[in-house]
C-alpha cells in the first residue's frame, strides 16, 4: 500500500492529465453528440462489421437442410424461351410444388409475389391456387410499402395473417408501414401461410438486419397489427411441430430478445435480427437450378433418369427464388455485393435454427471497452520510454483489440465496437505523447533554471555568465557587433553582515539583485558573479551606452531607502566598471579584468560612482 501511495505520488500529474484527457473525451462523446459524427461513424463502424463477417463466414458451414431452388440467368434465358414471356405460367410453379412435395419436404416457400391473376392459360392459376390448399407446409409473401393512397388503396389485411404479439421491450419498435401490396386473394383464401419479405437497407445501402416482424394498421379499426416476416412464421410453425414448442404468441421481452419456445433472438430498435452471415462457397447453401428441375421433371414423365436426385429434397427446408440480375431481386449483404434475396431467407432461417444471431453489446459496455483501451494507450506511452517500442506496443494493442473484438463476434456472436475504442485509443495516445514531452520539457526548464540561477537572488548564477560571455563573443565576432559588461560592487558590504547578520546581508543582496532588474533591458543579462559582486552583460551595447547603464544603476541604487527589517531602514551603494568587446578585451577574462580594473578604480576615488581607465 505504502509502495502504491509512493507511485500516485510520483505520478501524479501523468495520471492526473491522462484522466483529464479521458473525461472530457466522455463527456464529448456522451453528452455533445454530433449528428454527422454518429452518421461517420456509424458508417465506419458497420463496415468494420462487414470485414469481420467476411472473415469468420469463411469458417462457417450453412445446413445441408436448406435448399435454394433458383431462377439463375441460364435459368431466365431457358423459361423465356420454353414459354415465350416473362412471368412463367402459374401452372410451372404448381407443377414445381407437386414435383418437389412428392419428396416429402419438411416445408416449401417461395420467395415470389403472385401479385395478380395470370389469364394467358386457362386455368393456370387455379392449379397453383389448389396447389397451396393442398400442401399446407408452402408458404408465400406479400410485401408492404408507403406508396401513396392516391395511388393504391391501402387493403384490410385477413385476421389470420396477423400474429400476436406483446412487446415489453421500452425499446424495441418495429417498422410501420401504411400501404401494402397483396398476392392474389384465392391465394390468402387457400392458406394462412403468408409472410412479409420486407428487407429494409441500412444508410449504406447494405442489408445486414432482417426485421422479424413489423406493424401495419387496421383502418377500419384504427389499431396497428403485427405481420411475421415469412421465414419467423416459418420457424414458428416449425419449432411447434418438430420441437414440440408450443408458441401461441410471440414476445419481445424487457432485454429486447424475440422470444421462440427456448430460442432468445437479440433485436435491434426496428425489430430487426442481425444476421450471421455464410461466405464460403465450397459451405453455403446447396443450389438447384430452374432449368435442371424443370427437364428432371419432364424426364420423369417421360420414364427418363432424372437430373436431380430422388431424394435431394427428402426432409428439407426449400425456398424457391430468383437470382436474376434484371429481376431486381439482388441485395447486398456484409459478405457479398451480390447475394439473391432468396438467400437472405435461408440465411435467417438458418440462424434460427442455430440460434446463433449476432447481439450488439451495449452502449455502456462499448464505452467501459474504449476507456479501457485508452488508458492501456496511455499506460504505454508513460511507462515505456523508448518511442520505437511505445509505438510498437500501441500497434500491438490496437491489433490485438481488432482480434479480439473480431474473436468475440465468432465465438460468442457479440457485435463490439471497433471504430470508437480505437479512434479514442489514438486520441489519447497522441495526447498522452504531448503531455508526456511537455512535462518533460517543464522539467528540463525546471532543471536548467535550477542550474543557471542563484538561488539567493533569483539572478543568473557564475556558470551561466561564463557560458553566455562566451556565447555573446562568437557571435560578436560572426555579426561584427559590440556588447558591454557593467561589473558592480556593493559598498562596505562586510560591514552590514558584521553590524546587522547575514540576514541583513542577504537581504541587502535581494534589493541591489531587485533594482538592477529594472534598470536594463528584457534582452539584457543580470548575473551574479560571486559574494557581493554582480554584471549586466549588454546585449549589442557600445561603451558611452554601457557607461549610461552603470550610471543609471549607481543612481538609481543611491537614491533609494531599502528596508532590511521592520525597524531598519539602510542606504546602499555601489562602484561600478565597465568593459567592451572588443575594445576592452576579446576574452571573457580579459573583458572581466578590464571591467574590475574600473571598478577599484572607482573604490579609490570614494566608492558610489563608475570607474574609469585613464
Amino acid at each position: 500500500m505504502h509502495k502504491f501511495i509512493e507511485y500516485i505520488n510520483n505520478h501524479r500529474y501523468n495520471l492526473f492529465y491522462s484522466f483529464l484527457l479521458i473525461a472530457l473525451f466522455a463527456f464529448i462523446f456522451v453528452f455533445i453528440p454530433k449528428d454527422e459524427t454518429k452518421i461517420i461513424v456509424n458508417y465506419l463502424e458497420n463496415k468494420t462489421f462487414d470485414i469481420r463477417q467476411s472473415i469468420i463466414s469463411q469458417n462457417k458451414s450453412a445446413s445441408k437442410d436448406i435448399v435454394i431452388i433458383t431462377i439463375d440467368d441460364p435459368s431466365y434465358e431457358y423459361l423465356i424461351e420454353k414459354y415465350g414471356d416473362w412471368p412463367i405460367p402459374r401452372n410451372v410453379y404448381a407443377d414445381i410444388l407437386d414435383y418437389v412435395q412428392a419428396q416429402n419436404p419438411r416445408y416449401v416457400a417461395f420467395d415470389l409475389l403472385f401479385i395478380k391473376s395470370l389469364n394467358r392459360i386457362k386455368g393456370s392459376d387455379n392449379k397453383l391456387v389448389e396447389g397451396f390448399k393442398k400442401y399446407q407446409n408452402t408458404y408465400t409473401a406479400f410485401n408492404f410499402d408507403d406508396y401513396s393512397f392516391d395511388l393504391r388503396k391501402a387493403p384490410i389485411l385477413d385476421e389470420k395473417l396477423k400474429s400476436k404479439v406483446e412487446n415489453k421491450s421500452s425499446i424495441v419498435t418495429p417498422y410501420k408501414f401504411k400501404n401494402c401490396r397483396l398476392i392474389m386473394d384465392e391465394i390468402i383464401d387457400a392458406t394462412r401461410n403468408v409472410g412479409h419479405i420486407n428487407t429494409p437497407k441500412s444508410d449504406d445501402g447494405f442489408i445486414r438486419a432482417i426485421p422479424m416482424l413489423v406493424e401495419y394498421p387496421n383502418y377500419e379499426l384504427n389499431t396497428n397489427d403485427y405481420y411475421l416476416y415469412m421465414t419467423t412464421k416459418l420457424a414458428v410453425d416449425y419449432l411447434n411441430k418438430y420441437e414440440n414448442e408450443n408458441i401461441t404468441k410471440l414476445t419481445i421481452d424487457e432485454q429486447n430478445n424475440l422470444i421462440l419456445g427456448k430460442r432468445k433472438i437479440p433485436l435491434t430498435k426496428n425489430a430487426e435480427a442481425i444476421a450471421n452471415w455464410y461466405g464460403n462457397p465450397k459451405k453455403g447453401f446447396k443450389y438447384v437450378y430452374i432449368w435442371e428441375l424443370i427437364k428432371s421433371m419432364e424426364a420423369k414423365k417421360n420414364g427418363e433418369k432424372e437430373l436431380i436426385p430422388a431424394d435431394l429434397f427428402k426432409d428439407k427446408f426449400i425456398y424457391i427464388g430468383t437470382s436474376v440480375f434484371s429481376l431486381s431481386d439482388i441485395k447486398t449483404v456484409p459478405i457479398s455485393k451480390y447475394m439473391p434475396g432468396v438467400e437472405i431467407h435461408a440465411t435467417l432461417l438458418n440462424n434460427i435454427l442455430d440460434n446463433n444471431f449476432i447481439k450488439e453489446a451495449s452502449y455502456s459496455q462499448n464505452i467501459i471497452l474504449s476507456i479501457l483501451l485508452a488508458l492501456i494507450a496511455g499506460i504505454i506511452v508513460f511507462k515505456v520510454n523508448s518511442v520505437f517500442v511505445s509505438n510498437a506496443l500501441f500497434a500491438i494493442s490496437i491489433f490485438g483489440y481488432t482480434y479480439l473484438s473480431t474473436l468475440v463476434m465468432d465465438k460468442y456472436n457479440l457485435w463490439i465496437w471497433l471504430v470508437v475504442p480505437i479512434g479514442f485509443a489514438i486520441f489519447i495516445f497522441v495526447c498522452s505523447y504531448l503531455i508526456k514531452y511537455l512535462l518533460k520539457s517543464r522539467d528540463f526548464e525546471t532543471t536548467y533554471k535550477l542550474a543557471t540561477t542563484d538561488g539567493l537572488t533569483g539572478l543568473y548564477n557564475h556558470r551561466f555568465f561564463q557560458d553566455k560571455m562566451k556565447t555573446m563573443i562568437d557571435e560578436a565576432k560572426k555579426e561584427n557587433s559590440n556588447f558591454s559588461l557593467v561589473l558592480l560592487d556593493i559598498d562596505f558590504f562586510k560591514k552590514f553582515n558584521d553590524t546587522y547578520g547575514h540576514q541583513a546581508g542577504d537581504a541587502v543582496l535581494r534589493h541591489v539583485a531587485d533594482t538592477l532588474k529594472t534598470c536594463v533591458r528584457k534582452d539584457d543579462y543580470v548575473c551574479r558573479y560571486g559574494g557581493e559582486e554582480m554584471t549586466v552583460i549588454l546585449n549589442n551595447a557600445k561603451k558611452e551606452q554601457a557607461i549610461f547603464v552603470a550610471k543609471k544603476i549607481c543612481e538609481t541604487i543611491a537614491s533609494k531607502t531599502y528596508e532590511l527589517a521592520s525597524d531598519l531602514t539602510v542606504n546602499i551603494t555601489v562602484s561600478l566598471g565597465t568593459s567592451t568587446f572588443p575594445e576592452n578585451g576579446k576574452t571573457p577574462a580579459e573583458l572581466v579584468q578590464y571591467a574590475d580594473t574600473c571598478l577599484y578604480k572607482a573604490k579609490e576615488n570614494g566608492r558610489n560612482q563608475v570607474g574609469f581607465i585613464e
